[in-house]
């Protein structure tokens, strides 16, 4: 009994547990001498083996790491509600260099862009002001935590003093975490699939601002969510009429046939931060956001 340590034998919810918990056990298992059965990778723990976890095997496994992992740590911190931003990693802050720009072209319509870098922070400020009067749990700013319009989104939450959340995923470039997102707000992925699902599963709103494929991506996805009733009605903004109607021809689209003419509906063209945040506002007088409308998902 001498030899014996005392530990805590209460969960974090107050449930008896007299069990050894699995930290216990991987602190045991990394003083066990050194011989070649240890030594193999067959002896590691399999939740601490990074080789076995990678398995193509275990992919079903990783999908839920990576749903749940977010999950949990946004539950305990107790945020109910986000303000969705997507938008171009490319799109410079006022003055900065075009890095991404591969010809003169390319360098005067970024550099233009960067007025969309100006209205993403003040959104996010405008967001994060908001939020700062329910205590950090509602309308806390989530973008995909990298450069451009992202960053202008987690920088415009800092200038409030309010936390924000970054989504980032594992990419060959563009994909750093910028340094303004909440540190302990900041994810990392390896699926696109999970990472989209964490941007809507508690979306207040949605903001898309000029971007590329990706932006696209995310764009229609929320779009084909919230037409065939997947996803309830939240404002969905779209940052500056000019670009997205000279990329999107919505009314080719409905004029064809292929969508309903009220589905262009679905989103709200803007040019300013505050006229964002007045039709957030002004939608959330209106509507009760404990039951938001859905599509009849009728095609």
């Amino acid at each position: 009994m001498g030899r014996m340590k005392k530990r805590a034998l209460r969960r974090r919810g107050g449930v008896w547990d007299p069990l050894a918990d699995s930290q216990q056990s991987r602190q045991r298992a990394s003083t066990v001498p050194l011989t070649p059965q240890s030594a193999s990778p067959t002896y590691r723990l399999a939740y601490v083996d990074d080789d076995f976890l990678c398995r193509e095997e275990l992919r079903p496994v990783r999908l839920q790491l990576e749903l749940l992992k977010t999950e949990m740590m946004l539950a305990e911190r107790g945020i109910n509600s986000t303000v969705v931003m997507f938008g171009g990693a490319r799109i410079p802050e006022p003055g900065g260099a075009a890095w991404a720009a591969k010809n003169e072209t390319q360098r005067r319509n970024l550099e233009a862009a960067s007025v969309y870098y100006t209205e993403a922070r003040k959104f996010a400020r405008l967001c994060s002001e908001q939020s700062a009067k329910l205590g950090h749990k509602e309308y806390v700013v989530v973008t995909g935590g990298g450069p451009g319009v992202m960053e202008a989104g987690n920088r415009g939450a800092a200038d409030a003093g309010a936390p924000s959340i970054g989504l980032n995923i594992v990419l060959p470039h563009e994909q750093a975490p910028n340094r303004y997102v909440t540190p302990e707000l900041s994810f990392n992925f390896h699926y696109f699939a999970i990472r989209k699902m964490h941007f809507l599963l508690r979306a207040r709103a949605v903001a898309v601002f000029p971007g590329g494929f990706g932006t696209l991506d995310e764009l229609f996805e929320t779009m084909t969510l919230m037409q065939t009733g997947r996803l309830a009605l939240v404002p969905l903004l779209l940052f500056g009429e000019k670009f997205w109607r000279s990329i999107i021809n919505f009314e080719a689209l409905a004029e064809f046939g292929t969508i309903a003419p009220n589905d262009i509906d679905l989103v709200h063209f803007v040019d300013t931060a505050e006229q964002a945040w007045d039709i957030i506002a002004r939608f959330y007088e209106t509507v009760d956001p404990s039951s938001l409308p859905m599509a009849s998902g009728r095609r």
